[in-house]
């Protein structure tokens, strides 16, 4: 039996379109942050195809396979690049306020302060602060209470009746519940049914940070949410597939780039002085190794830190300077759009770095890391990582190791081809290089 190419299209798109809404890729929550709606894209697909391939064979059915291999790449692709520019415009409306949630926290005072800080520093996903309501707090001076919690105080009364008159005043459609909320379990409940009656959206935000969704499973048990964090896994098999891909990637990055290195290393030279810079940093479990860059500093920059200590740009732990006496003219450009890292795909072929990971530490830095920095050494460190394409150095010590220790803690090989997607990005961008 044999199904014509228009036949074939018009049930494949059909099928296609009905297959992402099963999978629920379309779904508010998930659609203009994160890799989900991606991952749900991917998923619906490779059933949907699947599902045609065993349906073909089953009943014998000549679907006209290379119009069906056709479509497979070229379809998804199409969709990924749909769904990515409709969500470029998502953001480009959350910029100005638009297609957000208007969110009113309820939670102890510390917790509410972290939730409303964090969904503020986070504005493309769609949820912004409007007021906060932590019932039994007493306070003195309103003004302070406002700027302590990220957000105005609507109210501290401890029913559900206070609790909705706050959300009535301040307009607000979901409503984000966090730890340290001083109400007894059967008032919860009856908040929540409060909120369904009148359509509002409810959030329950546990105090767990920096831990990605994969590692957390629920598992009701009488009525109970019970949230599930599984450990951090560096299993051998994790190592092996990151490592095939460092040296794979490193290797073609290296031949593709090759006619580029020797103009850099001649343009570097022709200032005076070796074309490579090696310095020793921290790498895996506190191993130190030689990082290669391009010289972009006068020969014997390292002597003058000293000197220079005071005028500093860092975050208090790495020194930085906007506008480096040290650096050359040619270095200049090359840190712009960060050509001097470059060598360091060599450290990956060696062994020492990975394309993506916490940046290495210079051994002063790692010094006077605080204990629980140093969970940064568990994987190797990287040319590039979520630090470098969330701000680089305009970032702030905190913000630094809490984007490394993210990574840490949540490793994937699909997250690290997605930091250097976003790599190019901010590499064009040239923000926070210096």
């Amino acid at each position: 039996m044999t199904v014509s190419y228009w036949a074939c299209g018009i049930l494949l798109g059909l099928a296609w379109y009905v297959m992402l809404g099963a999978w629920d890729s379309r779904k508010i929550r998930i659609i203009g942050s994160g890799t989900e709606e991606f991952k749900l894209v991917v998923t619906a697909t490779s059933w949907l195809f699947g599902t045609v391939a065993i349906i073909s064979y089953a009943f014998n059915l000549d679907t006209a396979r290379g119009y069906i291999l056709l479509a497979l790449p070229l379809g998804s692709a199409g969709i990924l690049l749909a769904r990515w520019i409709q969500r470029q415009l998502l953001h480009r409306k959350r910029r100005f306020g638009l297609s957000t949630a208007r969110v009113m926290v309820v939670a102890g005072p510390f917790s509410a302060a972290h939730l409303t800080k964090s969904l503020a520093r986070q504005p493309f996903a769609g949820f912004t602060p409007v007021a906060v309501h932590v019932p039994g707090l007493s306070i003195n001076v309103k003004g302070d209470a406002d700027v302590a919690l990220g957000a105005p105080l609507a109210g501290t009364g401890e029913s559900v009746e206070d609790i909705l008159d706050s959300i009535s005043r301040f307009e607000a459609d979901t409503v984000a519940l966090s730890s340290g909320l001083a109400m007894p379990p059967h008032k919860i409940r009856d908040l929540g049914w409060a909120l369904a009656d009148r359509h509002i959206r409810l959030i329950m935000a546990p105090a767990l940070t920096d831990i990605a969704g994969p590692r957390i499973h629920v598992q009701p048990v009488s009525g109970l949410p019970l949230v599930h964090v599984s450990t951090p896994q560096f299993s051998s098999g994790a190592r092996f597939a990151k490592r095939i891909f460092d040296i794979v990637s490193s290797s073609l990055l290296i031949i593709v780039l090759s006619p580029l290195f020797v103009v850099l290393a001649s343009v570097v030279k022709a200032t005076g002085g070796p074309a490579l810079f090696k310095q020793p940093r921290v790498g895996l479990q506190g191993q130190i190794f030689e990082m290669l860059k391009f010289r972009s500093m006068v020969v014997g920059a390292d002597e003058q830190v000293a000197g220079l200590i005071d005028e500093s740009d860092g975050n208090g732990v790495m020194f930085k300077m906007k506008n480096d006496p040290r650096v050359t003219s040619t270095g200049k450009w090359m840190r712009r759009f960060s050509l001097d890292e470059l060598p360091q795909l060599f450290n990956v072929i060696a062994g020492n770095m990975s394309l993506v990971g916490p940046r290495p530490p210079l051994e002063s830095e790692a010094a006077v890391y605080e204990k629980h920095v140093h969970r940064r050494f568990m994987v190797k460190p990287g040319i590039t990582g979520l630090w470098q394409v969330s701000g680089r150095s305009d970032l702030s010590w905190q913000d630094t190791v809490r984007l490394d220790l993210y990574y840490v803690e949540n490793w994937s090989l699909a997250g690290d081809f997605i930091i250097l997607l976003k790599t190019l990005k901010a590499v064009m961008r040239s923000g926070g290089a210096y």
